[in-house]
């Protein structure tokens, strides 16, 4: 195979495995030091201290919670290992990579499987979201959208000040 085409592959393929890598990295005990100004919704527990819930929704949200990481264990408990999924992966990628000729048809297909594992987790994510969300009042909806903007503007401010610090 040309280089240019593995280039080429390598081009599309690779920033789809890093983000889906990425969507997948997370749990407690992996905070970066912006941790507070990652990118994504800006859901978190921080924002929702400050929507003065009252305890049944408290209650509710940690009921979410708990079904949530339920549902992680019990998905992680049936899958395949880590370490054999990184390899099917790895041996599919090889597949396409050290064929004798570049099929674009198989690279599309590898390619489009990991961009449709990844638009699975993402809607799983928004739909708990949204669970979670559904049990604020409309008035609490508000301050969530208002306290998104500030803490957005926030890490804003703290990306602008970092660029400068780099100068």
């Amino acid at each position: 195979m040309k280089i240019s085409k593995k280039l080429i592959l390598a081009s599309v393929v690779l920033p789809l495995i890093i983000s889906t890598s990425a969507f997948a990295f997370g749990g407690k005990n992996h905070k970066g030091p912006h941790e507070e100004c990652r990118p994504g919704f800006g859901f978190d527990r921080g924002i929702m201290k400050d929507l003065n819930l009252t305890d049944t929704q408290k209650d509710q949200l940690k009921t979410l919670r708990q079904a949530n990481k339920d549902e992680i264990k019990k998905r992680f408990s049936e899958n395949k290992p880590k370490a054999e999924m990184r390899a099917e992966r790895t041996q599919k990628m090889n597949d396409v990579l050290l064929a004798d000729t570049f099929d674009p048809a198989k690279a599309t297909a590898l390619a489009q499987a990991f961009v449709n594992k990844q638009v699975e987790r993402q809607v799983d994510m928004l739909s708990k979201q949204h669970k979670m969300l559904s049990i604020l009042t409309p008035d609490q909806k508000a301050k969530f959208v208002e306290l998104q903007k500030e803490h957005m503007e926030d890490c804003n401010d703290m990306a602008r000040h970092k660029g400068k610090d780099r100068k």
